[in-house]
């Protein structure tokens, strides 16, 4: 499988890097994305910030340390704590969710690396990932809407 680089699909960036203790939550507010594993990173939500603008949706984040390499593709505009580093594809490549989702995975697959507390903030940018082409077709072709016509799943995805 011919393999590239992180930063030759993403633009890979720093999160914002706020503690949650000294944000004001928000029901209706923006998500807040730590190191968690668990509800796609997401602790809680907050009221937005003056002056700093949201990651929007459809970044990857990636803990960074903590639990290192959980990966999640955001669907909301969010804010991130420490160690996060968020993902986007460059500009002159597009890539649905579902490819997104499947470099979640490729990226939680490389945990291993980071055993014994070392941290992914250095490496992560040069690790190596599938290209584009190598991505199954299954993955390139799934649709959201299709499986819910095709299941009967409308109202529970």
């Amino acid at each position: 499988m011919r393999t590239c680089p992180v930063s030759e699909l993403f633009d890979v960036k720093y999160g914002n890097g706020f503690e949650l203790t000294y944000l004001h939550r928000d029901p209706h507010g923006v998500d807040f994305v730590a190191r968690g594993k668990k509800n796609n990173g997401i602790t809680a939500r907050v009221r937005r910030l003056p002056g700093f603008i949201p990651f929007p949706a459809g970044c990857i984040t990636v803990a960074v340390s903590g639990s290192v390499m959980e990966s999640f593709l955001q669907k909301s505009p969010f804010y991130t704590a420490y160690h996060v580093m968020v993902l986007s594809p460059l500009p002159h490549i597009e890539m649905s969710d579902a490819v997104k989702l499947y470099y979640c995975m490729c990226l939680r697959r490389n945990k291993f690396r980071y055993s014994y507390g070392r941290q992914a903030n250095e490496t992560l940018r040069d690790l190596q990932i599938p290209v584009l082409d190598e991505i199954p077709e299954y993955v390139r072709n799934f649709s959201e809407s299709e499986l819910k016509r095709n299941t009967g799943l409308a109202h529970e995805i």
